[in-house]
């Protein structure tokens, strides 16, 4: 019998008749077609043989779908609803059904539980067990259809498969509108209850109904629980048990909310609480804040009820008082006055702990520890006075006099002259050389193409291809076949169509994957007009120019641009030297190429001198425009201005990267001798559209376009920059580590991209500006007054916030450079002080500020301040005033003295 038509098998030409029983046959059609409503009925009369015999035919037919072009995905999509159905009535191994019925491709196109549920129900008990069994540990099956296996568990009555994917599904099935209800008539439940209190991540489902915050029982999980545990349906000492257990083990606050939650909702006895001490005493110290608040509670209650030892109570103010949060700080501290009260006799234990709080970033908070210590200072005896005492030297010198008043003269410390502290100035480190065999080459591929972000390793690798295809093409391209036979274009497909998608542009052109006339297209093509247009392009045009060498068997022997050090600068006597290799092989530089090593060469040392000349004596054309690049004024620098349109009428705001202005002065050898990839450069005088809507691969190779001139360069890394500030954007700070390392001169650009830095949404992306600030101030580049007024800027807009700068700069100030971080608030603070109403935050900086100048002993006066100090009230902004005020006061007087 030979099937005809437009079904499966009719493309690839295959002779598919066969000897099959015409009842297998009409099953078999049925698929082909995707008639998959007809696959139940055609299994009912077919016996074990024939369902045997349809099983190859079958697997035949799942792989040829396989092969499929998107241009069929409806008739795909139809056919392989029918080849499951038909699989699984078919198939009498329980592992390969359940192979079957979960494979990935099934499950893309749609649920089918129910009908995959009817075509196996005349299985025997023991068989459906075991395929039970076996899809409930199939985590994407498990939890997409959850009704196909809780179908399962039903038909067999075997118990409910506890696996994380399982109970996910099982949450989501829960009826939101009525939850305690849809629990309560679930004989699952107490079951599957423990393991979702278990679970490391919280399924969605729960996660969301927790966070909500909702008492409603309708719609909240914990409220949901204990209600249970009140009816007895649910054990609540094995709830109290698991969720304890959960919250010691840790992990992300998320998945922590529903365990805290229900431990609350549920309560715990007394004799639960002291049995746990040790687990309490775990979380207070490890804990998220909302755990580590909720065993401070718990911990407390027993303390002030004497249930807790003191030794342990000293334990637990120890782990807390080194904690950041401050409420739990504070709440610390008050119990440890309150627990001295009724105890004195504890003083001698506790009030050392009590000074693990003089070294907090809090001033207020050193200033109550120190109160606490003084207010029972007579109950110790003189070696715990003297331990005491000795720790003074933690707190602010704004405690200094107050500690001295307590303690005597040995709670100064011994006071030395201030002395500014800053990093040691980095040096360039030299970049590691070339592969020198294909093999070693493989193995830096294999890093670029799984961290393609490495500036270095991607220059050692583009390097290394373009040598070994000039060297040792055979076996290069071998190697690059079979070791990356799996990327997709390497070695066919067209990953090409938006761009080249990084390296493998190149190692597609070397195995014949893309054709040279694509190639060609792509050297010729540019970028969109975005904020990506100037240094994507040129990355991009290097890629280009690297796939048309390798795949014309071009005679270039390797690249000049490749750097000798790690900013991605070139030694310039390295580039005279292989200018005189390419004129020695006959060899002409590729366009792109060595316009990328030119800007790229060092211009400053006492190297470039003779470098200059050895270049002009090559005698080559590439020689003389090195020398004359070596000799001339070549910094691209370029004047930036902001420009003031006027807020964003969706938000009424100004959005940084729309306000970029750039003048490139006149560069005639840019324009005349450059390829067009380098245009951006050549001198134009407009406003710089930024703001685009997609992402840059190239983003991390920016830096290595322009080495030299930092200017240029953050012009373009400042819509980067301010993507951290304004949007959700991790990682937007990386460039500054270049900025600071780089070469060429520091003006406004580089400092407004520092100053945007500090103010980053993430903790991670201030630390990098951090480190560049204090880079630039140790190398004695960074204009402290530029960056505090480019700051006044950005916060006044709303770019920058208070807190995130405030965190930025007192991190700054701890790594000894208080001098430094002053200069940068003093003039920032003026503008804040003679706002109508302070900005929230204002205190934290004045915080910064202050403990800078009591550090460095810095005087003076201050716009606005007296005006801040002498307002009424207890707030931070008020109380941090009046200490900055005070301190610049007292470094004044040191001063004049």
């Amino acid at each position: 019998m030979t099937q005809t038509g437009t079904g499966i098998g009719t493309d690839t030409g295959a002779d598919l008749t066969t000897d099959l029983p015409a009842e297998v046959e009409q099953l078999l059609d049925a698929v082909r077609q995707g008639r998959h409503g007809d696959v139940p009925g055609l299994l009912t009369p077919l016996d074990a043989a024939g369902r045997k015999a349809a099983v190859p035919e079958l697997k035949r037919l799942r792989k040829e779908v396989r092969g499929w072009d998107w241009g069929r995905w409806r008739e795909q999509r139809r056919v392989r609803s029918a080849l499951r159905l038909a699989g699984a009535g078919c198939i009498t191994g329980a592992a390969a059904a359940a192979e079957w019925i979960g494979g990935r491709e099934f499950l893309e196109w749609g649920n089918e539980g129910a009908a995959v549920l009817g075509v196996l129900a005349h299985r025997d008990h023991g068989w459906l067990t075991e395929l039970t069994r076996r899809l409930a540990e199939r985590p994407a099956l498990a939890e997409e259809e959850y009704g196909l296996v809780h179908g399962l568990v039903l038909l067999t009555g075997c118990p409910a498969p506890a696996t994380d994917a399982y109970v996910r599904g099982w949450t989501a099935d829960m009826d939101r509108r009525n939850l305690v209800a849809s629990l309560r008539q679930d004989p699952q439940t107490p079951v599957l209850v423990p393991r979702l209190l278990d679970m490391t991540e919280t399924p969605d489902a729960v996660a969301w109904q927790t966070a909500a915050g909702s008492d409603d029982q309708r719609s909240h999980w914990p409220s949901a629980l204990a209600a249970l545990a009140g009816e007895g349906l649910l054990d609540r000492a094995e709830l109290v048990d698991t969720c304890a257990a959960r919250l010691l083990r840790g992990g992300r606050p998320r998945d922590l909310r529903l365990p805290l939650a229900l431990l609350q909702a549920v309560g715990t006895t007394d004799e639960e609480r002291r049995a746990r001490v040790p687990d309490w005493l775990a979380m207070v110290a490890d804990g998220p804040s909302p755990v580590a608040a909720y065993a401070q509670e718990v911990l407390a209650g027993l303390a002030l009820a004497g249930a807790l030892p003191v030794r342990e109570l000293a334990e637990m103010s120890g782990s807390v008082l080194f904690r950041t949060e401050k409420k739990l700080v504070r709440a610390q501290l008050t119990l440890l006055a309150k627990v001295l009260r009724q105890e004195p006799g504890a003083a001698a234990e506790l009030l050392p702990v009590v000074t693990d709080a003089f070294g907090h970033e809090d001033t207020a908070i050193q200033e109550r520890a120190l109160k606490l210590v003084g207010r029972h200072l007579a109950a110790v005896d003189g070696r715990v006075r003297e331990e005491l005492a000795g720790a003074a030297v933690l707190l602010s010198p704004v405690h200094r006099a107050a500690a001295v008043e307590l303690f005597g003269a040995a709670a100064a410390g011994d006071v030395l002259p201030y002395e500014e502290v800053l990093p040691p100035v980095p040096e360039p480190r030299p970049v590691a050389p070339t592969a020198g065999s294909v093999a070693e080459l493989i193995e830096d591929l294999v890093t670029v193409v799984r961290r393609p972000g490495e500036p270095a390793e991607f220059e050692r690798a583009l390097d290394g291809l373009v040598r070994h295809a000039h060297g040792d093409r055979a076996a290069l391209t071998a190697a690059v076949r079979e070791t990356f036979g799996d990327v997709y274009g390497v070695n066919g497909g067209n990953p090409f169509a938006y761009g080249p998608q990084g390296i493998t542009v190149v190692m597609a052109a070397l195995t014949g994957a893309v054709r040279l006339s694509r190639i060609t297209h792509g050297r010729r093509g540019g970028t969109a007009s975005c904020g990506h247009a100037g240094p994507t392009g040129v990355v991009e045009a290097r890629l280009w120019e690297a796939a048309w060498l390798v795949a014309s068997s071009a005679p270039v022997p390797f690249l000049l641009a490749t750097p000798t050090l790690h900013t991605g600068a070139i030694d310039a006597p390295v580039l005279v030297e292989r200018l005189r290799e390419y004129r020695d092989a006959g060899v002409e530089p590729a366009p792109v190429d060595l316009a990328q090593a030119l800007l790229r060469v060092r211009r400053s040392g006492p190297e470039v001198s003779g470098a200059a000349e050895g270049a002009a004596a090559l005698g080559t054309r590439a020689g003389d425009r090195l020398a004359a690049w070596l000799t001339a004024d070549v910094s691209l620098a370029p004047g930036v201005r902001f420009l003031d349109r006027g807020p964003d009428i969706r938000s009424g705001r100004w959005w940084l990267a729309d306000r970029i202005v750039v003048a490139f002065r006149e560069r005639r050898t840019i324009r005349e001798e450059f390829p067009p990839a380098f245009q951006w450069l050549s001198g134009e005088s407009a406003e710089v559209a930024h703001r685009c809507h997609h992402w840059s691969a190239q983003r991390p190779h920016w830096p290595g376009v322009l080495p030299q001139d930092r200017e240029t360069l953050a012009v373009w890394l400042l819509p980067e920059v301010g993507n951290g500030s304004e949007w959700d954007t991790r990682g937007s700070s990386e460039g500054l580590t270049a900025l600071a390392e780089g070469e060429g001169p520091v003006g406004p650009a580089v400092h407004a991209a520092l100053a945007v830095g500090l103010g980053g949404r993430h903790a991670d992306d201030r630390l990098t500006a951090v480190d560049a600030f204090l880079v630039l101030a140790s190398r004695g580049e960074l204009d402290a007054a530029a960056v505090g007024g480019r700051l006044a800027l950005l916060m006044a807009e709303g770019t920058v916030k208070p807190n995130r700068l405030a965190d930025a700069t007192r991190t700054a100030a701890a790594t000894g450079a208080y001098g430094t971080v002053w200069a940068v608030l003093a003039e920032l603070l003026p503008g804040l002080l003679a706002a109508p109403k302070p900005p929230r935050g204002l205190g934290e900086l004045l915080a910064v500020a202050a403990e800078c100048v009591e550090r460095c002993g810095a005087g003076g006066s201050l716009p606005g301040l007296a005006e801040a100090a002498a307002r009424a009230g207890s707030s931070q902004a008020v109380t941090q005033a009046r200490r900055l005020l005070s301190a610049l006061e007292q470094g004044a007087d040191q001063t004049t003295s």
